[in-house]
């Protein structure tokens, strides 16, 4: 197969995402007052609602409801006053009821979107020479213009059209034991746990306005961002709380009509989804220029083989027979309600990114990082805290590039060390060595440099005769300086450092390096 930059040269991709959230931080379920854990022995919690014994009244959860309409909130939805749930009908063990109770045409949360900011090598997956201004596609129910903003450095943003967000509840847990890759066509027997069964679940439907894997990707970690910070969901990738149905079509570049999609089925981490999106585009593209067809089908990723194979026949909404649930009363969401989501609702990450920027001076990519995630945010917060302005740029500096390695720091031990090495009183690499021995104490790195001998010495005075003493038997490096290769510098200062035991500063060092050399 053609590579993914060769396909996109010639072919558009057209993505739409359907992304389901679990509320994991609520304490029951969706309608009924079961514990809500996936921790516990299987089917001990459950009762006749969730297990769908006839007769058993459903009973909606309002927390469910606040965290639905925060979310559609946060994401520039229009809450939708008047909703109702209906019955989605299917037969399979997951749903002992046999249909899954969700909402109709009309969601809680309708038409938002979220702006996508792609860099680096991500931006690159758009072809050069592509037209990225303007890009029509068919919106909530009219076409629209999806403007795309580009910036001198290849960088770009897009608003990603939200469809809808419609509650429903999650099935039971089933476990295929004895097959490879944890699939039912090849296991021995399976198993299910119905104590997910009823957790209350949101679906987030995108419009098709993704146009690369690592647009999917990124958007899919800003949405997991997004629920963090509302405390609504743990959105754990890995544990099934956050899961990603991916659907995917291609067509000509140039042209306006939609060709058939197959969808790619729980994909549960980022670069499932990047690097699944990645190969369906290339195999369709091979099929389509092999003069093939591609049928509308559910498909399954294969990590280990790198591929993608047929799971089923999508199934369309007739299969559904879908109608109202008789049980449970339409909705009617009053003004006071919404308004009190809004109010719950905390600084979300791009605002907090942008304050970290116009307040602190931040770079944006070590902003953005830390704003992204709320425990992240508060621990840098928290060693940020009175301290001086100048000295925040290296308390974030240290947040993104040292404090993940450790697992047990304080922003006190982070502030410490932030504030020796915004006054050069140590080096990055001894930074790390500080850390390492303060990890999981409440020992003060600055007493832990003192105790080593580490502070560096920063007075120019005593530094100049160690540069005057190496330059005078560096007549070769000198000389290769003069004569333009200006990296020598490097060399340089590792003989001042040598020549100091470590205990001068390499940043003095080589300004008084190149001021001598220069003069």
């Amino acid at each position: 197969m053609r590579s993914l930059q060769e396909v996109l040269q010639d072919w558009e991709a057209v993505i739409g995402l359907e992304v389901h959230t679990e509320l994991t931080t609520l304490e029951t379920k969706m309608f009924c007052n079961c514990k809500l854990s996936h921790d516990d022995e299987p089917n001990t919690n459950v009762c006749p609602v969730c297990l769908g014994m006839p007769g058993a009244l459903p009973v909606p959860n309002k927390k469910a409801i606040q965290s639905i309409v925060m979310a559609g909130l946060a994401t520039n939805c229009q809450i939708q006053k008047h909703s109702m749930f209906y019955r989605k009908h299917y037969f399979y063990p997951d749903m002992a009821k046999n249909f899954q109770t969700t909402q109709g045409p009309v969601a809680f949360c309708m038409y938002g979107h979220l702006d996508l900011e792609v860099s680096g090598e991500g931006a690159s997956e758009r072809p050069d020479g592509v037209e990225t201004g303007t890009d029509t596609v068919a919106a909530h129910d009219v076409a629209a213009p999806v403007t795309v903003r580009k910036a001198e450095d290849g960088s770009y943003t897009v608003p990603i059209r939200i469809l809808r967000i419609h509650m429903e509840e999650d099935a039971a847990k089933m476990v295929h034991v004895g097959g490879e890759e944890g699939r039912i066509a090849d296991a021995t027997e399976s198993l299910i746990d119905y104590n997910r069964c009823g957790t209350p679940l949101i679906e987030l439907v995108t419009e098709p306005d993704l146009r690369t894997p690592e647009e999917a990707r990124l958007f899919m970690e800003k949405l997991q961002q997004t629920f963090r910070t509302l405390g609504i969901s743990d959105c754990s990738l890995e544990s099934g709380s956050m899961r990603c149905d991916g659907n995917v079509s291609l067509r000509r570049r140039g042209t306006r009509e939609l060709g058939t999609k197959t969808e790619l089925k729980n994909i549960n981490s980022f670069k499932s989804l990047h690097d699944g999106l990645e190969y369906e585009i290339r195999r369709q593209a091979e099929v389509l220029e092999e003069g093939g067809i591609i049928y509308q089908e559910t498909r399954h990723w294969e990590p280990s083989r790198k591929r993608t194979v047929v799971m089923r026949v999508k199934e369309t909404a007739d299969d559904y027979r879908l109608f109202p649930d008789p049980d449970l009363a339409p909705f009617d969401l009053s003004d006071e309600f919404i308004d009190d989501c809004r109010a719950r609702i905390p600084e979300l990450p791009d605002a907090k990114r942008d304050r970290y920027i116009a307040s602190y001076g931040l770079k944006r990519a070590d902003a953005a990082q830390i704003a992204g995630d709320p425990v992240t945010a508060g621990f840098f917060e928290e060693a940020a805290d009175g301290v001086d302005a100048r000295v925040v740029p290296t308390i974030a500096n240290v947040m993104v590039n040292l404090v993940p390695a450790f697992d047990a720091l304080t922003p006190a031990q982070v502030r410490s060390i932030s504030t020796l090495l915004a006054s050069d009183a140590i080096t990055f690499a001894q930074a790390r060595e500080v850390l390492e021995a303060v990890n999981g104490t409440q020992d003060d790195p600055e007493r832990v440099v003192d105790e080593r001998g580490m502070r560096q010495v920063t007075d120019t005075g005593a530094l100049e005769p160690i540069v005057d003493e190496v330059l005078d038997r560096c007549q070769d490096q000198v000389q290769q300086y003069h004569d333009g290769n200006k990296k020598v510098v490097g060399y340089l200062v590792g003989q001042c450092m040598k020549a100091s035991k470590g205990k001068g500063n390499p940043k003095l060092f080589n300004q008084l390096l190149r001021q001598k050399l220069e003069a």
